[in-house]
């Protein structure tokens, strides 16, 4: 299944983390999304902060209740690239920083405090030297506990790559996301704008875009956001 016919197919994903590998196999494309329903979660932007990117408030007067909205969804780490959805990037990084690991860093998380939807906490690091391999992680609650799911991708096929997000659809309390992250192909070219497109103008909030060579290492990005102008 195309990302495009996927994400059209979901009311509403929450925020979602896809990792793949271009047509012609010389790009690694990572990407990171943000969707939101209440007025407040909607109040942000993604920008470039370094290597990475943070989220911020877009008007800092209508801000209800910062926590769990604003904080380092990317950063960069000895060349690997660390995605989630939450403050957990930062406890990922700091583990790195001490030559811990990813899965280490991530038995000390939960999944978010926001009761009765307990948001998963998803990760990704992501290796794009010489090729492309990623380890993603899901933090769920079920039956009360917390469950941890850990899965590694060394090999990718061409057009095609993983999507890893929070919710299974829309409801109340909203359903969480279960299972591998989904097999999906797409277009490297147009990656950015059937993104953009298929999250929809009433949900999408924000979305980044890198484009890594695996040859050189070169990286370009690209930052949707909902209150730039055209794209609201």
């Amino acid at each position: 299944m195309e990302i495009k016919e996927y994400i059209r197919q979901n009311p509403y994903p929450g925020r979602g983390i896809f990792v793949g590998l271009c047509e012609d196999g010389s790009q690694a494309v990572l990407a990171y999304f943000i969707t939101g329903r209440s007025e407040n979660s909607k109040n942000r932007v993604l920008v470039s902060d370094g290597d990475g990117a943070i989220t911020k408030a877009f008007d800092e007067s209508k801000v209800s209740d910062p926590s769990l909205i604003f904080y380092s969804p990317v950063r960069v780490f000895n060349g690997r690239t660390v995605i989630s959805n939450g403050d957990q990037t930062d406890t990922i990084v700091s583990f790195l920083e001490q030559g811990k690991t990813f899965d280490e860093a991530l038995q000390t998380r939960e999944e978010e405090p926001d009761a009765p939807h307990y948001t998963p906490r998803i990760s990704a690091i992501v290796d794009t030297k010489d090729k492309l391999s990623c380890r993603f992680s899901i933090l769920r609650r079920e039956d009360g506990e917390t469950v941890r799911e850990f899965t590694e991708y060394n090999e990718f096929e061409e057009g095609f790559g993983r999507l890893l997000h929070t919710y299974a659809g829309d409801g109340s309390p909203l359903p969480s996301f279960t299972g591998e992250p989904k097999l999906l192909c797409f277009s490297g070219k147009k990656i950015v704008s059937d993104l953009w497109e298929e999250l929809g103008k009433d949900r999408r909030v924000a979305l980044w875009v890198r484009t890594v060579d695996l040859a050189t290492g070169a990286t370009e990005t690209t930052i949707r956001n909902r209150y730039e102008e055209g794209n609201a």
